[in-house]
């Protein structure tokens, strides 16, 4: 049978050191009456009591706290540990009590944890906000110590040469983030005010372990650095027309007839047939201006946009020969400053689509063998294993098709 424990000097003494002796009777903000150390039950308006009487009411209070802890408390405890429930109990109440971690942590038989528990009830109710109160953290560390202090007094030894502490970053959160607050009363005629000591407001206080550490910093510092170049990328101006299929830029004419003779073929909107170039034999100084410019294909040397000399005559700019064909096609493909793909694009759209087809029918056909054809007939297995394998042959063949076309006509016709 569990034994009854009686409520010891020592919790006496801890609950008057932070109840407070109060001589003449106050009322509190909730319209109650209080008196002595705490006691509400019998005080009344105009009521006085010594420090003796006061003792006695806090003792025929503590009657049904103590009664209470030996009821509902199911492991056994020492007397420091009835102590310091006690006064736990009377500080937050008695239905608080019975619904609180720490006498659940109790009743497992974790005792360490109960004690930690203590320390979540801190805070209170004040100018309309809850707060962590200074005094409360102060009283919940008390009936820790009071709880954790064995009953023989004899503590366990942890040597610092073995048992080297660390930091518990899962202990962080028991750290208040605002500064506690210094609250105390005073009577203010016949009534208790709560003021907070100096009136200062709250400061922010960020332990050391709840500060980004080294790897968060740099994180913080590449997204930065991603954000920047991402800004330069949005702000630079698009690309000339012809850039975009990865041709040099051509140079700059060397004189005025040259520009007249390339600006109907590299910029007019509307198709135009190409001609070879003859100089004229009254400007014999133009001649030397558009040498570069001389008609005829030149041997071994990449045509501009594809084109080859062979299909009719052609002029050579720095390097890239472009020929004037009969029926118009070359002209046409430059019409505007870029090249018009030569496969239109309904065939990268049936690809994807066959490569969309292949992964449904593979699926499927996975998904008939691992839930329909459980237990039944080969052929029916049968019929999945092949909608997989033709899914999967369509899936293949789209896939390798749309990387050839991405690779681009020079890739695709090696």
């Amino acid at each position: 049978m569990k034994p009854r424990h009686q409520v010891s000097r020592a919790a006496v003494d801890l609950i008057k050191r932070f109840e407070g002796y109060r001589q003449m009777s106050a009322q509190l903000p909730d319209g109650r009456w209080t008196i002595g150390y705490g006691h509400t039950l019998t005080a009344r308006p105009g009521a006085t009591v010594s420090e003796k009487d006061a003792e006695a009411l806090l003792l025929y209070d503590l009657i049904s706290v103590a009664h209470s802890v030996n009821e509902h408390t199911y492991t056994p405890l020492t007397q420091n540990q009835f102590d310091a429930l006690v006064c736990f109990a009377f500080n937050i109440g008695l239905e608080n009590f019975l619904r609180s971690g720490v006498l659940r942590r109790i009743n497992e038989g974790s005792m360490l944890q109960a004690a930690c528990a203590m320390e979540m009830w801190r805070k209170a109710d004040f100018e309309g906000e809850r707060i962590v109160i200074d005094a409360l953290v102060r009283r919940r560390s008390a009936e820790k110590t009071l709880f954790l202090t064995p009953a023989n007094g004899e503590w366990v030894p942890a040597p610092s040469s073995v048992l080297r502490p660390k930091i518990d970053y899962d202990a962080s959160n028991a750290i208040p983030k605002q500064t506690p607050a210094a609250v105390s009363t005073r009577t203010d005629g016949d009534r208790i005010v709560a003021h907070r000591e100096g009136d200062l407001p709250f400061s922010i206080v960020v332990p050391e372990e709840d500060r980004p550490s080294a790897t968060e910093q740099s994180a913080a510092a590449v997204s930065a650095r991603l954000e920047a170049i991402l800004a330069e990328a949005e702000a630079t101006p698009s690309k000339a027309p012809g850039q975009d299929l990865g041709l040099p830029e051509p140079p700059a004419p060397r004189a005025e007839s040259a520009a007249a003779s390339l600006g109907p073929v590299l910029f007019q909107d509307a198709p135009v047939e190409l001609t070879p170039f003859r100089p004229s034999p009254q400007a014999p100084e133009k001649q030397l201006a558009v040498e570069a410019f001389s008609p005829g294909p030149v041997a071994n040397e990449p045509t501009l946009f594809g084109a080859s000399a062979e299909n009719g005559s052609a002029f050579n700019l720095d390097g890239f020969s472009t020929s004037a064909a009969t029926d118009g096609s070359v002209a046409s493909e430059i019409a505007g400053g870029r090249r018009k793909p030569s496969r239109s694009s309904g065939n990268a759209s049936l690809l994807i689509v066959l490569g969309l087809l292949g992964l449904s029918l593979f699926g499927g056909g996975v998904l008939w063998i691992l839930t329909v054809a459980v237990g039944a007939a080969d052929q029916v297995r049968l019929f999945g294993y092949g909608a997989s394998m033709v899914g999967a042959i369509c899936f293949v063949v789209s896939a390798y098709l749309l990387l050839r076309r991405l690779a681009g006509p020079d890739r695709a016709g090696e």
